[in-house]
């Protein structure tokens, strides 16, 4: 199958070629304009295998799009490109707005040009999937989980952004026909992660001694999946979900803020201990920090259609799928350096100015 992956160089999108690549046996086009947060290394293990090709462009370039799929004749678009982190969102909206909603109106419109060239048995089994994240129901009390019928109530300007993404592949597929597919996750995490997000900022700084920043007092709560088992979700839902319909995938491992930090350092003290008598645990770089303006409570998905009609399950619990993102990270400072000593260096992101 010929599968066209917008911002395959990303964290998701990397785990996502590599699935498609390595195990499914796929032909895949990568196509990332290769910001900040997109890494070519991070496909390195796809380099040179037959039917591997990368392209870096901006989904927002619509003749560069129309041109890479008149060349590539993608069976199926696998859509991830997007700005993800709510800080950088905080501080500055646009970049958000351009690639997350621009960029997606873009691709459908080329996206539909293409499927409405197609034929037969080409046309009927052509795919658009649109990958989306949980932020954009909003945020629950202690009770509950989000499902596919929870209505939407983004509270940032990345949710709103990609809950703007979502309706547009939906009216594109009641408005004009384009068959496609709309999956929601929980927070990711795993290997080649970008040190902004929590877990390898906090395994990043662990190690270097820094402070460990824990905004207000980390009660807030995530439901953790690991990446490659969303990965497979992924590849499920092409294969397998049904056109129009949206699934929602989630890990079940529901997490406290401050408990993620705290289980980090007491799997750093027991795998990287410090080094003479002053050396003390990692809990003691945990440092609680002025809150993320409109921080959402808690986040938690419920996975039971995917799990019933498809028959995904997640493989990794947080126990088990901490624990490896840890020794990635041990493993792999090959990947990590560069971006710490270059790119980003751990500082605090989203502040608003004149709120401290």
């Amino acid at each position: 199958m010929r599968i066209l992956v917008t911002g395959g160089a990303g964290f998701i999108g990397s785990a996502l070629t590599r699935h498609l690549v390595l195990e499914k046996g796929a032909e895949v086009l990568v196509v990332d304009k290769l910001t900040y947060a997109g890494d070519r290394r991070s496909l390195r293990d796809c380099e040179g295998r037959p039917g591997f090709r990368f392209l870096q462009a901006d989904i927002c370039d619509g003749a560069a799009m129309t041109a890479a799929f008149a060349e590539f004749q993608p069976e199926a678009v696998m859509h991830l490109a997007a700005e993800s982190h709510v800080d950088r969102s905080i501080a500055g909206a646009a970049p958000f707005i351009t690639t997350n909603i621009v960029g997606t109106f873009q691709l459908l419109e080329v996206a539909r040009a293409h499927w409405g060239g197609l034929v037969g048995a080409a046309k009927a089994g052509f795919r658009f999937h649109l990958i989306s994240t949980d932020e954009v129901y909003g945020s629950l009390g202690a009770e509950g989980l989000f499902t596919e019928q929870t209505p939407y109530d983004p509270r940032s300007p990345y949710s709103a952004s990609k809950a703007a993404s979502d309706h547009l592949a939906r009216a594109w597929h009641h408005t004009y026909g384009l068959p496609t597919l709309v999956t929601n996750c929980s927070n990711n995490y795993g290997p080649y992660h970008f040190p902004e997000k929590l877990i390898p900022l906090v395994i990043l700084n662990a190690l270097e001694g820094k402070p460990l920043p824990v905004y207000g007092d980390g009660s807030n709560v995530r439901d953790w999946l690991y990446v490659d088992d969303h990965a497979r979700a992924l590849s499920l839902v092409l294969e397998r979900g049904k056109v129009g319909e949206t699934y929602n995938v989630g890990g079940r491992n529901e997490r406290r803020n401050l408990a993620v930090v705290e289980t980090i350092c007491d799997h750093l003290d027991r795998l990287r201990p410090g080094e003479g008598p002053a050396a003390r645990p990692r809990r003691e770089q945990i440092t609680f920090v002025t809150d993320r303006p409109g921080h959402d409570a808690r986040y938690a998905i419920d996975a039971t259609r995917l799990e019933t009609e498809l028959g995904w399950r997640a493989q990794e619990s947080f126990e088990t799928g901490i624990g490896r993102t840890i020794q990635w990270y041990l493993d792999n400072e090959w990947w990590w350096r560069p971006l710490r000593d270059k790119v980003y260096s751990g500082e605090r992101l989203g502040l608003v100015p004149g709120k401290g």
